[in-house]
């Protein structure tokens, strides 16, 4: 279950990732399968390729592509989930729902 976003910020990572850009959204969420973990980042992009690119970098495999429905992701969670949007300089994005 995602909560703890508003509209226009799901839907500018929408258009984003329609756009062909890699775009990061975070949230909270809870999932009994990553118990600890209460918030995801999904980095999107329709560019299949591009995607793959960027999350090669990261060590992510392209099977752990999320191909549901028209806004292809990984989801990153945990300490891969900080690592990676530290790198990016987007760590802000989890600090921010943590201090809530």
């Amino acid at each position: 279950m995602a909560f703890g976003i508003k509209r226009a910020e799901l839907d500018r990572w929408k258009q984003e990732v329609e756009a062909g850009n890699i775009s990061f959204l975070t949230h909270y969420w809870i999932d009994d399968r990553f118990p600890g973990c209460s918030t995801v980042t999904k980095v999107g992009c329709s560019d299949l390729e591009k995607l793959k690119l960027w999350g090669k970098q990261y060590g992510l495999r392209p099977e752990w592509l999320d191909l549901r429905g028209n806004y292809p992701h990984f989801d990153l969670f945990g300490d891969r989930q900080k690592s990676i949007l530290k790198a990016e300089k987007l760590l802000e994005q989890v600090e921010r729902l943590e201090k809530k």
